[in-house]
């Protein structure tokens, strides 16, 4: 497992290498998602039902679709109270989180006019999970709770049920955060199914939630006929770090993004060769001791990073050409290094906040911009599940001011009917 001690000079190559890792060709995937796709939407039921029985392998219906009550009563029962109890306070702290998100109508008033915006949660918005044999509850609370803080009146999660089971953590994660309805259905019928609507399934407005690649072939499909969070990459981690931060931490930090999976990018810019090389020692130590060691040797081969920067200006600088889905700031005073921050999905201030405690517990939302797009997109939160409504009003007596004006303006751009649309209401 090589871990080479890079110059910033190698900063452009080492970029352009961490965005090729979405250039996959997804060619016969694509085939076979648009073939469901357009199958459910022309059969709806028929043709959800023949997959799910073809994929989850069981005999679903119209009947048997929801998860009813007393699977979510089973479901309580078998979890763990333990993991009940830190789900709900995690849940508490991302809905305490994002309800500072929230925001309010605002109105701006002169004379007999005023304009305003108004701020309207989607009607319906769909969260799909994973399902299989492990559970991601994390994901489940993270997806629902902006919604629910958003005001969403209908929450629908989808999730596969193989042999007609949901995984009971699941089932208890989406309760706890507010889900509405839980749908036995996976893959991309499941996202067709939220996008076009079938006799059992209500349609969505929005569809949110990590899966495979037909799953994120899917979503990326049907955009525009629904909306979708974003088509997330592989997972990367970037730290910077001075002479004064701890490797072992560090190192951890590391390899917790690695195990994710053989694609992961994990990164750390530092102002300091002996922290690189101690850093480089007990990654390649502790790697040793992990259950998926195999996993993460590949993603340290593949995209293990460690970049020696001159200054910490020079360090901020790399990292926001990067633009990190998760930046962790290990250096001595973290806090003054936070204002030259610029793009970054989530950011990590301190020794004491690792980017597990995001993925968790501390309650901001880990579904965050991978691949770069921090420069321009945000982190799942509760406006991606509202929509702006502007509200324009105008008196008589403050239309006739300006009606010449728009008149005008309507007739240099050729639209001889925006014009007179103006004009007829001041006509003799």
């Amino acid at each position: 497992m090589l871990l080479p001690i890079l110059s910033s000079k190698e900063t452009e190559t080492i970029k352009k290498r961490l965005l090729e890792r979405a250039d996959t060709d997804y060619t016969k995937q694509q085939k076979t998602v648009d073939e469901i796709i357009k199958s459910v939407r022309e059969k709806k039921d028929e043709a959800l039902f023949s997959y799910i029985a073809r994929f989850d392998g069981y005999p679903a219906n119209a009947q048997n679709l929801l998860v009813t009550e007393q699977e979510i009563e089973e479901a309580f029962s078998s979890v763990d109270e333990g993991l009940l109890s830190v789900m709900r306070e995690a849940a508490e702290n991302i809905e305490a989180f994002h309800n500072h998100q929230k925001r309010e109508n605002w109105f701006m008033e002169s004379g007999g006019k005023y304009l305003g915006q108004l701020y309207l949660p989607v009607e319906h918005a769909g969260v799909y999970v994973p399902g299989g044999k492990a559970a991601y509850p994390s994901s489940v609370l993270m997806n629902i709770i902006p919604a629910k803080c958003a005001g969403v009146p209908d929450i629908s999660v989808a999730t596969p049920a193989q042999g007609g089971a949901v995984n009971p953590v699941t089932i208890a994660a989406a309760k706890i955060a507010g889900a509405h309805n839980i749908y036995k259905m996976g893959g991309a019928q499941a996202i067709a199914a939220f996008a076009y609507g079938t006799q059992t399934v209500p349609k969505m407005d929005k569809i949110t939630g990590p899966g495979n690649i037909y799953v994120a072939l899917a979503k990326k499909s049907v955009y525009g006929q629904v909306g979708i969070d974003m088509i997330a990459g592989p997972s990367e981690v970037l730290v910077i770090a001075d002479e004064t931060a701890n490797e072992r931490f560090i190192a951890a930090d590391f390899l917790s993004q690695a195990e994710h999976d053989e694609m992961a990018a994990c990164m750390l810019v530092t102002t300091s060769r002996e922290m690189a090389e101690a850093v480089r020692a007990e990654i390649l130590r502790q790697a040793e001791l992990l259950p998926k060691k195999n996993i993460v040797q590949k993603s340290l081969e593949n995209y293990g990073t460690i970049i020696l920067a001159e200054d910490m200006r020079e360090a901020v600088r790399i990292s926001n050409m990067i633009a990190p889905e998760h930046l962790e700031i290990c250096v001595r005073d973290a806090e003054k290094v936070l204002p030259e921050i610029r793009n970054a999905g989530s950011i990590f201030l301190g020794e004491y906040s690792p980017e597990p405690l995001g993925d968790y517990f501390a309650g901001t939302n880990h579904v965050l911009p991978t691949n770069g797009t921090a420069r321009f997109s945000s982190p799942l939160n509760v406006d991606d599940f509202q929509k702006k409504s502007s509200v324009i009003y105008y008196s008589k007596e403050e239309f006739e001011k300006v009606y010449k004006k728009v008149e005008s303006f309507a007739a240099a751009e050729g639209l001889t009917a925006h014009a007179r649309s103006a004009a007829i209401r001041f006509e003799d």
